[in-house]
């Protein structure tokens, strides 16, 4: 059988930013056979993440994730319908996730690396898995929980970088749901602005392209920052730890501004906004979601309850086709999508009805 895959067919370099032209659309024969223990599974959607900038170098820079290799099949999350299975958990029909799947329209593997989904959980829309419902809305939950030190209540703050984009999108709607008084969100359109604040539930929104970002900040927030979710790193993380509380906290999600420069995980702040930092007890560890594997199943079951119940609103880019993916990847790296970047590879219609 033969099938499409997407392989690394150039690196952008460590300072580059990366172009659609970095991937390559190949086609292979797949085996007729799948051995005991493996699964033969029908791509349906896969994700597109920040953190994948990383390994596109040939050293990511961090000890739990590998670099992709020239002209071998890329992989991250992915959502599929099994065809066949030789593996004793699956059977013809179940859906299932993996961390590591092929950009491959379809593939053999090996049934260990799969788990299970509901699609009830999402009503259907199973692509959900690969964000509000999957490891970005647990990346949002879990660093609010660990690391927002937020108490229902006592009228804190919280500002957003990145806002309108996967993690950011949903952090701002947990952070009120967890007891925040006041979400500011930051991003980079006025119709991200409007989305913020018309759908998403947060109370103002700031354009950094306009205007100055630590007169809007001060005007928005003006009893200060009691919890920032970091998303981008950079100059507006400056001035928004500039702005921050005594005794705040620091989430810090991920620094994307910061992605295409050939520094160490996490950048250090400038000097003279480390200084605020250490004087004012601010707390800035870095936060990884794969250590907290024990909280993923009733965090799902959390974020799930929410988008039953009305008060998580999801948002989604969507581009069809596995020979979009390199676009998809560039779009998302530069602020083209809002909510989840996802690619739609073969859509599961059995489903539509839900």
């Amino acid at each position: 059988m033969i099938v499409q895959r997407v392989v690394l067919n150039s690196r952008p370099g460590k300072n580059g930013n990366p172009v659609a032209e970095n991937f390559r659309v190949e086609e292979v024969n797949l085996p007729d056979n799948i051995n005991e223990g493996q699964v033969q599974v029908r791509t349906l959607y896969l994700s597109v993440d920040p953190y994948m900038r990383c390994r596109m170098n040939e050293d990511t820079g961090s000890d739990y994730i590998s670099p992709w290799q020239l002209s071998q099949v890329v992989d991250g999350g992915g959502i599929g319908i099994i065809e066949e299975s030789k593996h004793t958990n699956f059977t013809k029909g179940d859906f299932v996730t993996s961390f590591y799947w092929p950009w491959q329209t379809k593939v053999i593997l090996d049934g260990n690396i799969l788990e299970k989904v509901d699609p009830q959980l999402v009503d259907g829309h199973l692509s959900y898995f690969l964000g509000a419902i999957g490891m970005p809305g647990l990346t949002s939950l879990i660093g609010i929980q660990e690391n927002g030190h937020i108490t229902a209540g006592s009228n804190q703050t919280m500002v957003v970088s990145g806002a309108a984009g996967a993690c950011g999108s949903l952090a701002g709607q947990i952070g009120h749901l967890m007891g925040c008084s006041r979400v500011v969100g930051i991003c980079g359109t006025p119709e991200k602005c409007l989305l913020l604040t018309s759908e998403l539930g947060f109370d103002a929104a700031i354009n950094y392209k306009e205007g100055s970002v630590a007169e809007q900040l001060r005007e928005l927030c003006p009893s200060g920052v009691d919890v920032y979710f970091d998303n981008v790193g950079g100059d507006i993380s400056d001035t928004v730890i500039s702005q921050m509380n005594q005794d705040s906290h620091i989430i810090l999600c991920g620094q994307i501004s910061q992605y295409n420069k050939d520094v160490p995980y996490p950048p250090p702040l400038p000097s003279a906004v480390e200084a605020i930092r250490k004087e004012r007890n601010i707390t800035r560890e870095r936060f990884l979601v794969l250590n907290f594997k024990d909280k993923f199943e009733s965090g799902i079951l959390q974020l799930s309850q929410w988008f039953k119940e009305g008060k998580l609103k999801i948002k989604e880019t969507m581009i069809n086709g596995l020979e979009n993916m390199g676009a998809a990847f560039q779009s998302m790296m530069t602020g083209g999508n809002i909510g989840k970047q996802i690619v739609c590879i073969s859509e599961e219609t059995s489903l539509l009805s839900l």
